[in-house]
């Protein structure tokens, strides 16, 4: 990839003003985008309502793709390794994340028709796609992506090969859509779905190939894309620069991950993905063994948030504690 030795040293002015040209890109982004307004309006013709926070989530991802494509990030991403550092790191964490709450699938499985909704469901129950969105495949992927593309000699090649480049772009981020799409979103319809303990763990677990990276690109005495300097004649040097693309990636990476840890920490709470208000099948299972104790009968349909109910099921199983334990309560 030719680089431009004019462009000016990157600074508050330049990150607004400048700005390049990716048709491809912007044409494929202007089509999803259509497309997800198309079949918005459909829905709504129908009847049938949609959450305005997905829209705008579908919204923000496509500008996102776009600053991405066009702005000074495509421009400085190829002569700052720190500046290509957050172009990665919005491509495989931000940009997916809001992809998954914008639920393209659920918006085309309701939209489409029955037909369309029939194929997505038999797609959402087969094997393949089970496999392709499984954390055993996805969170490997997801360290492979970022350990190779960095700690080897992929990004000085990539410096230099526009089509290597552009395969980057897209291999982030399909990588982190798998990867998030049954962690930060709920439209799978998995049958049981993932449990909200195991994608708090999952997330956790992805913050050590972010950690990885980044302290390796802080250690590293050589520079492992030189090219990056060699684009400019201004700026941090080449091993400058790579230690500040290790620390965005450490911190700016475990921090996005820490993000995804309070959003799904705060759905498993709740109980919830999309509505819904109680403290969670987990935490209620305990606070009503607590109340009523272990067992069940009819005790199972007392609402705890109904505070005489609570109260009265509470006596009636002191009384019968009562009976059992011989006048004796402890027991």
């Amino acid at each position: 990839m030719n680089m431009d030795m004019n462009t000016a040293p990157l600074g508050a002015a330049t990150w607004l003003t400048t700005w390049t040209s990716a048709p491809i890109a912007d044409v494929l982004i202007a089509l999803a985008l259509v497309a997800y307004l198309v079949l918005l309006i459909r829905l709504r013709r129908d009847g049938r309502s949609w959450p305005p926070m997905r829209s705008v989530a579908g919204i923000a991802a496509a500008v996102l793709l776009v600053l991405v494509a066009n702005s000074a990030l495509a421009v400085y991403g190829h002569q700052l390794f720190w500046v290509h550092m957050i172009v990665h790191l919005l491509l495989i964490t931000v940009v997916p994340a809001l992809m998954v709450w914008a639920q393209p699938i659920r918006l085309l499985h309701d939209a489409g028709g029955p037909s369309v909704g029939a194929r997505i469901d038999g797609l959402r129950r087969g094997r393949a796609f089970r496999t392709l969105v499984s954390p055993r495949l996805t969170v490997p992927l997801y360290a492979a992506v970022l350990i190779l593309t960095h700690l080897t000699g992929f990004q000085q090649a990539m410096s230099q090969h526009t089509w290597i480049h552009d395969s980057e772009m897209v291999l982030y981020l399909v990588a982190g859509y798998l990867l998030l799409l049954p962690l930060a979103g709920d439209e799978l319809g998995t049958d049981p779905p993932l449990p909200h303990l195991i994608k708090f763990v999952i997330v956790a677990i992805c913050m050590f190939p972010d950690t990885l990276v980044g302290i390796m690109l802080m250690m590293t005495s050589t520079p492992l894309a030189p090219a990056y300097a060699a684009s400019r004649d201004w700026g941090p040097s080449a091993l400058v620069d790579q230690v500040t693309a290790g620390a965005t990636m450490w911190f700016g990476g475990d921090g996005l991950m820490m993000v995804l840890m309070v959003v799904i920490g705060g759905r498993w709470i709740a109980g919830r993905d999309e509505a819904g208000a109680s403290l969670g099948p987990w935490l209620d299972g305990i606070r009503r063994q607590a109340t009523l104790g272990a067992g069940g009968g009819p005790d199972d349909a007392v609402d705890l948030d109904d505070d005489d109910a609570a109260l009265a099921a509470y006596n009636a199983r002191l009384a019968a504690l009562h009976r059992q334990g011989g006048h004796d309560p402890r027991r």
